[in-house]
């Protein structure tokens, strides 16, 4: 990149923050004095890959497979309840977020990055390595979670061979040029919104009786025997409900994790972004509402949280509630079908964490936090080095070779928990900062493309309730009889590996303040390049910003 192409908006930037180019990609290199050529990621999402991205990383194995256990935990008003309470939660943080994303999409922008502009450097570093290493494993529990699925149909074909499959189809498709990335995935996450719409409607069904097996209406039989709740650790009464409420609501935060730091890694590839961000974010929530309590109210009504496949059935489709459900109604055939779409989500989903793992790493390496060789890209705009770092994660699922496949599933499903409930702490002190540094620096609300009437309340409740939920992780390990080093480990190491990261970096630049100082914090460089690539609807149409204004 020349210097003539260079656009500097301000004489001062954040330490390490990139600068960006005339279609307001961040550049990539700065050699000694010298500009190095280097390629950048590129803007080839479209809107609706965006948004089905951020739903199809959603609507994963943790929806069609761990659903059925999280109900035989805590029955279904509990499963109910909590997916209720995450989703009001998770809402809390897309619309913070969105606030902080739209107002600034650069390319390659990540929740470190604005963790890195808006706090301090330190918090920024810490971020952006929680991402890569947490949604980098990600990758591998999707690809073992496809593994059992597999499983579920009779085959003397050794699982490794399976998972070598899976590995080298999502890392393909992650060193395609984006726009094909985006357009497998739209597609990808179609077939899964296709299928809950289906299931939905069946489950339907099955409530007014229509099952080949039933006999009379079905409705909330369920609720009454074996009943909507139930106890945990053996204690009886309102503390045996109120320990299996707390435990559901842990297990149910895994089908949310990192589902809103999505939709800002997809806003730094997408046209447009400061008007389809937030219409992407709106309708992400809304979906997820639908599709998400929607499955827990109908798994709740078609399966009994007794039955003991949800737990004991064995793998895949067999340990679905939504299988159990629809085989009690004397529907055969159908288990086959979801399976192999379980598959297809499973694949979905593992691309998704790839894709924000490996941006997750440029963004480091361009804001020189990780090695600059991480910010080469192709010409096509895809960071393949930073892909096949993430990439090296991937070879953890063959793990699954040597031990049981329910227990790796399971040290995956709690070591990612820790992380995602950190990632949603440290976004709303991102917001919070960036929302003070606009008052303090008098940034009209004209100016901020995205607002809700939610904040700054929400992100402060959020904010509580995940901090809450970070020490809660692992409770039951502290019941008599209960103790185990690797169950702790894996709840609780989250914690200590993000302190380090945090502190270490905080020790090597212990003259930087612990945050900006909010007139100090940097809201305009890049801002009119950004401006300069909006379509001119975004910029003339003011009416329809304040009529959508009454929807957000």
């Amino acid at each position: 990149m020349k210097h003539d192409d260079q656009v500097n908006v301000s004489e001062e930037k954040s330490p390490g923050a990139p600068t960006y180019d005339k279609d307001g990609s961040s550049d990539a290199e700065i050699g000694h004095g010298d500009i190095v050529a280097e390629e950048t990621t590129k803007r080839g999402l479209k809107a609706r890959h965006a948004q089905m991205i951020a739903l199809g990383g959603t609507i994963g194995t943790g929806l069609f497979v761990g659903s059925g256990g999280t109900l035989a935990r805590g029955g279904p008003l509990f499963i109910l309840l909590a997916y209720g309470l995450l989703s009001v939660l998770v809402f809390f943080i897309v619309t913070a977020i969105t606030e902080v994303a739209a107002y600034l999409p650069v390319s390659g922008g990540t929740m470190s990055y604005y963790g890195h502009r808006n706090v301090s450097n330190s918090l920024g570093f810490a971020m952006g390595w929680l991402y890569f290493y947490s949604l980098g494993i990600l990758v591998p529990y999707e690809i073992t979670a496809a593994g059992l699925v597999i499983d579920y149909w009779p085959s003397d074909i050794n699982i490794a061979v399976w998972i070598t499959v899976f590995i080298v189809v999502i890392v393909g498709l992650n060193l395609l040029p984006v726009q094909f990335y985006g357009e497998t995935e739209f597609w990808f996450a179609s077939l899964k919104v296709f299928m809950m719409i289906g299931l939905l409607i069946l489950s339907f069904v099955l409530f007014w009786g229509g099952g080949p097996k039933q006999h009379g209406i079905l409705g909330f039989h369920y609720w009454k025997h074996p009943g909507a709740t139930t106890t945990w650790l053996g204690y009886s009464g309102s503390t045996g409900r109120f320990l299996a409420l707390l435990e559901v609501v842990i297990l149910s935060a895994f089908p949310f994790t990192f589902a809103p730091e999505l939709l800002v890694v997809t806003g730094g590839e997408m046209k447009s972004p400061r008007r389809n961000l937030p219409k992407a974010a709106k309708r992400y929530f809304y979906r997820l509402v639908f599709f998400y309590i929607g499955s827990v109210l109908a798994i709740g009504i078609i399966c009994p949280f007794n039955d003991a496949r949800l737990t004991d059935g064995g793998v895949g489709a067999k340990s679905s509630a939504f299988v159990v459900g629809i085989a009690d109604a004397g529907i055969h055939g159908l288990g086959s079908v979801i399976n192999a779409i379980i598959i297809t989500s499973a694949w979905s989903s593992g691309n998704s964490f790839l894709y924000m793992s490996s941006r997750s790493l440029y963004s480091l390496a361009v804001a020189g936090n990780a090695p600059k060789i991480f910010t080469k890209c192709t010409k096509h705009g895809v960071p393949y080095m930073a892909v096949i770092a993430s990439a090296l994660f991937s070879p953890l699922a063959y793990l699954n070779c040597a031990s049981s496949g329910s227990v790796v599933f399971g040290w995956f499903v709690n070591l990612t928990n820790t992380s995602g409930f950190i990632s949603w702490v440290c976004c709303c002190i991102v917001y919070i900062r960036f929302r003070k540094a606009t008052l303090v620096q008098g940034l009209g609300k004209e100016n901020i493309p995205y607002q809700s009437f939610l904040q700054p309340y929400g992100a402060w409740i959020a904010m509580v309730a995940f901090i809450i939920l970070t020490l809660i992780n692992g409770f039951d390990v502290f019941f008599p009889g209960r103790f185990n080093a690797s169950s702790f480990l894996t709840a609780y190491v989250g914690i200590p590996i993000f302190l380090c990261i945090y502190f270490g970096h905080k020790i090597f630049h212990w003259r930087e303040p612990w945050a900006h100082p909010s007139e100090d914090v940097d809201l305009h460089t890049g801002v009119d390049i950004v401006m300069a690539n909006e379509t001119p609807e975004m910029q003339s149409n003011t009416w329809k910003k304040k009529l959508q204004g009454w929807f957000t």
